[in-house]
């Protein structure tokens, strides 16, 4: 069988890659990844789908409790804290990746903004460490189909609360999508 949704299509900034389904590597075992860069000099994003049980405060001293989650967005640099928002100028130094949805900015900002709660959980996640590639590595790891790539909407990106992620992205993805959307998790159980 054809483990590909119909719909998969080339990666660019903004889209998400979501792994096959029996992808056996402990960091990304049905992940989402959201593309902030694709170009010739590599890629990289961030597991949505990822989440750590700790709180902000319990990362970074001085911050203010946070309602969200927290991901962990990949094994690079997972000593460092990242975020996304759709705070767009609130926050000076963004970076917009897709429209209404930025990366970064000046943090004093957003740490101002979270301790005065004029931040709600759903207009900033934060990720502990990113996911990267080297050039053209993601292309290759696409052509041996550890990965399929699709489109979705800023409002689903910033939902940290939705447990299925990776199923409802696959589902949408055509009738090979929801059937793959099923497969369990250890196909020795079907």
């Amino acid at each position: 069988m054809d483990f590909a949704p119909e719909k998969n299509i080339k990666p660019q900034k903004g889209q998400v890659l979501l792994a096959e389904p029996f992808l056996n590597d402990p960091y990304f075992k049905r992940t989402v990844i959201f593309l902030c860069e694709h170009n010739h000099d590599g890629s990289f994003g961030f597991v949505l789908n990822n989440y750590i049980n700790i709180d902000l405060e319990q990362i970074m001293e001085n911050m203010p409790t946070f309602q969200g989650r927290i991901s962990i967005g990949g094994p690079v640099r997972n000593s460092n804290l990242y975020y996304l928002h759709t705070l767009g100028e609130k926050i000076s130094e963004s970076v917009e990746i897709i429209p209404g949805l930025f990366m970064g900015g000046n943090f004093d900002i957003l740490k101002k903004m979270l301790f005065t709660g004029d931040v709600k959980k759903d207009e900033v996640r934060f990720f502990v460490g990113y996911s990267g590639w080297s050039p053209e590595q993601l292309e290759n790891e696409i052509k041996s189909k550890s990965w399929f790539v699709a489109n979705v909407n800023k409002d689903m990106l910033m939902n940290s609360e939705n447990n299925d992620l990776w199923k409802s992205i696959m589902k949408s993805m055509g009738k090979k999508g929801e059937l793959i959307a099923n497969l369990p998790e250890d196909p020795s159980l079907n």
